[in-house]
């Protein structure tokens, strides 16, 4: 019998996302409960990274929201994530589910960037700038890649299951990162894509890791292991 489970929130710093070039062939992006439908392709809202005052993502979120709505700028703005994600951990015998912020002190934003997007983010209070701003002060959106790799850890796992069945973001050959299960962290070279024999099977993946000094095949579930 599992312990009983508690929920609570721990947000702790981590690597924030690159957003250093567009991704200007990428696919639509994966569905979340917060995630976005199909773009229209002449829509020109990209994802930009902005910089936040830590523990207040969620209330900066709201504020410019209702300051779009206040403003009438819903044209030019698509949505904010504050993206978080659900990491398990064993404490005083019981199963603790935390919710863990993946970027503390940032949130994304789905926006067509203007002067009046920006003027309306600096203008919110705990906002600090765009990430990745050049001297023309046009920051440079997150490639797609980037953020499908956020949509997909804030999934469940049998919806982040689901969405590996549709597509995968490498091949045989590929350097991936398991990010999931015993050998989470690792990095491996895929060898073999082990397709399922029935639809209510997992795609399975054959990845050659290192494992002291010596080379070794483990099979993982394609959605425990993302490109690198």
């Amino acid at each position: 019998m599992l312990p009983e489970d508690e929920n609570l929130d721990e947000n702790q710093p981590t690597e924030v996302p690159s957003a250093d070039k567009a991704d200007d062939g990428a696919a639509a992006p994966l569905s979340t409960s917060e995630g976005p439908s199909a773009p229209d392709p002449n829509d020109k809202k990209q994802w930009y990274i902005v910089k936040v005052q830590s523990g207040r993502e969620d209330t900066i979120k709201g504020a410019i929201e209702r300051r779009v709505k206040i403003e009438g700028l819903e044209e030019n703005f698509g949505q904010i994530i504050v993206p978080v994600e659900k990491v398990t951990e064993i404490s005083k015998g019981k199963r603790v589910v935390r919710s863990k912020k993946m970027f503390p002190g940032y949130i994304i934003a789905h926006v067509e960037f203007n002067d009046r997007i920006l003027y309306l983010f600096r203008e919110t209070s705990g906002v600090g700038d765009f990430v990745g701003a050049g001297p023309n002060r046009v920051p440079a959106p997150m490639p797609q890649h980037e953020i499908d790799k956020i949509l997909l850890k804030m999934l469940p796992a049998e919806q982040a299951r689901e969405q590996v069945k549709v597509k995968f973001d490498f091949e045989k050959g590929d350097k991936v990162r398991v990010r999931d299960g015993t050998f989470v962290g690792m990095e491996g070279e895929v060898k073999e894509i082990i397709e399922p024999k029935d639809s209510k099977e997992t795609p399975r993946v054959r990845v050659e890791l290192t494992i002291f000094g010596r080379p070794v095949p483990v099979e993982v579930e394609a959605w425990q292991v993302e490109t690198v």
